[in-house]
C-alpha cells in the first residue's frame, strides 16, 4: 500500500461511518478526513488497518480492525488509543510505534499468547503536507489462515456441495482427514473421496496446491457492518 493513498487525509470530506465515540472524534477531527470511496474501500479489505499519531492516538480504524479487536485480541481500544492487554506486549508496542514515528523504523511484533497470537505490522508513514507528525500504520495479522467468506465465494464459484466446502474449510484450518472425518461423523474413505472431488472441480493436483489455492484467495468482508 502506497502513502499516495493516505494523501488525502486532510483534503477530503469526513467520513461519518461508524466507529468508537472516542475514535470517531479523532476520525473526523485529527485525520479530518479519508474520502469516503477511501474508506469505502479499505473496509472491504479483509485484513485490519489503524492509523496512529506520534503519541499513539488512533486517527483511523477500518472494519476489519474493529471487528477483530474482540476480547479474545491481544490489542484493544481504549478511547482513542490502542493499548496491549499484557504489560509486556504494552511496552513493545509503545517501543515499536515510537521508533516508528520518531525514527522512521519498521516493526514486525507477535503478540498475545496462545491462540489469541498475532502478528502486527508497524509501518512509519511518510511526512507530507496535512499528515499528522509522526503517523503510523498498524497492520493487523489474521488469526486464522483463510476467512469463511472467502472460502464460501471461491466454493460456489467452482460448484462444491455444502459437505465438500465444509471439508475445505477444515483443511483451510490445517485439520488432518482422519480429524476431519471423526468431527463429522462419517467414514475417512467418505473425507478422501470428498477431497478428490473438490481437487478436480478446482483443477489442483494435489492437497498442497489445493491450499496454495486458498491461502492466496482475495480476502473479502461481509456486506453486514458493525454498528
Amino acid at each position: 500500500m502506497t502513502f499516495a493513498i493516505f494523501e488525502s487525509l486532510t483534503r477530503a470530506e469526513p467520513t461519518t461511518r461508524a466507529v468508537p465515540g472516542a475514535v470517531r472524534a479523532a476520525t473526523e477531527g485529527s485525520a479530518a478526513g479519508l474520502s469516503q470511496w477511501l474508506v469505502q474501500s479499505l473496509d472491504e479489505i479483509d485484513y485490519g488497518m489503524l492509523m496512529l499519531d506520534e503519541r499513539g492516538n488512533v486517527l483511523y480504524v477500518n472494519e476489519a480492525a474493529r471487528s477483530d479487536l474482540d476480547r479474545q485480541h491481544p490489542l484493544q481500544l481504549l478511547g482513542s488509543r490502542l493499548v496491549a492487554r499484557g504489560d509486556d506486549d504494552e511496552a513493545a508496542l509503545h517501543d515499536a510505534v515510537s521508533a516508528a514515528a520518531r525514527r522512521g523504523l519498521r516493526r514486525q511484533l507477535t503478540i498475545g499468547q496462545g491462540k489469541s497470537r498475532v502478528s502486527v505490522a508497524i509501518v512509519p508513514m511518510e511526512s507530507a503536507p496535512g499528515l499528522p507528525s509522526g503517523a503510523t500504520l498498524l497492520l493487523l495479522g489474521r488469526r486464522q489462515a483463510c476467512q469463511r467468506l472467502s472460502i464460501d465465494w471461491f466454493a460456489r464459484a467452482h460448484g462444491l456441495t455444502p459437505a465438500e466446502t465444509r471439508v475445505l474449510e477444515a483443511l483451510a484450518q490445517g485439520e488432518q482427514p482422519r480429524d476431519i472425518a471423526q468431527a463429522f461423523d462419517v467414514g475417512l474413505a467418505t473425507v478422501r473421496t470428498q477431497i478428490t472431488c473438490i481437487r478436480n472441480k478446482v483443477g489442483a493436483d494435489s492437497i498442497r496446491e489445493l491450499l496454495r489455492m486458498v491461502g492466496m484467495l482475495p480476502p473479502m468482508r461481509s456486506a453486514l457492518r458493525l454498528c
